[in-house]
């Protein structure tokens, strides 16, 4: 009796596996235009570029968060471009305005997504420095994608607010929860309504964030499941990752906690350099006081040592 219970249950979870974005059967050169990128199966991205008003000094393509799009960067993107950094940022797949959106694309095609992108740009910017902006989920993005690709020519990552909550780092009845979920409802979806979770202080951006229909506010199951693998993943990657590391966290962010961004930086090996904004919140680049976070990337890049202001504590992790 408890074998056939055992197998109908197997049978079950098996029905009910997590539901990945679908494949096409195109298989084609990346392409870049003004207002896509197109993959190279075939899959149109959105994109938005804020160019340089002046001769371009260096490149940042900017890789969003979880259900989130490019406009996550529209603030910072028109700043940076005002000081000679070329800005580039794209709907990473089952985001925004992509097809399938709201269907988790697997972590593998986010990857091979952002080395196609950082291949195509570095032929529009021949000999200029590329950076990349994760932000959140982005951050889990840029690490994979870079430890899987090692010979991308990038110069070097900014990591905000990186959703590296995984590994040893994640509670195991939460990991426990979302497995049996995923596999059993996947399509069953959540919304973050009614955790009080706070993610910046900048309200009227909230109240137009609440009204952006680019924005994906039920999540599935199975999406939360891809995403924590992600994030496993890019943990335990993260000796890996080379070249400069600027990681920017806020004190008051209520979605990523301190130890997971302690526990990261334990585990690099590249330098870094830690940015840690005592009024900062999850939004870090969208909240009251971004400028400053703005200016200590720009002064970053340009391998410049000093802070815009006050804000800092970077001895949080000792």
């Amino acid at each position: 009796m408890y074998h056939a219970w055992f197998v109908g249950l197997v049978l079950v979870l098996c029905s009910c596996a997590p539901v990945i974005h679908p494949l096409t059967q195109v298989n084609q050169s990346p392409v870049l235009t003004e207002k896509a990128f197109v993959a190279h199966d075939g899959v149109t991205l959105p994109i938005k570029v804020w160019l340089s008003r002046q001769q371009t000094q260096a490149v940042i393509i900017g890789v969003h968060g979880f259900n989130d799009y490019h406009n996550a960067f529209a603030l910072p993107g028109p700043f940076l471009a005002e000081h000679g950094i070329t800005f580039y940022s794209y709907d990473q797949r089952g985001f925004g305005a992509t097809q399938h959106r709201g269907l988790w694309p697997g972590k593998n095609r986010l990857q091979v997504d952002l080395y196609y992108f950082i291949s195509e740009i570095e032929k529009y910017h021949p000999n200029i420095p590329i950076y990349l902006l994760g932000d959140s989920m982005g951050a889990a993005v840029v690490i994979s994608t870079l430890a899987r690709f090692p010979d991308l020519n990038v110069a070097g990552s900014i990591l905000n607010a990186p959703a590296i909550w995984g590994g040893e780092t994640m509670n195991l009845a939460y990991r426990l929860t979302l497995w049996l979920m995923s596999h059993t409802v996947p399509g069953y979806k959540v919304t973050g309504k009614g955790l009080g979770v706070q993610v910046s202080d900048n309200i009227p951006l909230l109240r137009q964030m609440s009204k952006d229909e680019n924005l994906i506010r039920e999540t599935r199951f199975d999406s939360l499941y891809g995403l924590v693998q992600l994030m496993d993943e890019a943990f335990t990657v993260a000796p890996q990752l080379s070249g400069r590391i600027l990681i920017l966290y806020g004190q008051k962010d209520e979605v990523i906690p301190l130890h997971s961004i302690c526990s990261l930086i334990a585990r690099l090996r590249a330098p870094i350099d830690f940015r840690f904004y005592l009024q900062g919140y999850h939004l870090l680049l969208r909240d009251l006081e971004a400028p400053a976070v703005w200016q200590d990337i720009m002064a970053w890049v340009n391998n410049e040592n000093n802070r815009t202001s006050g804000l800092h504590d970077d001895g949080a992790c000792k």
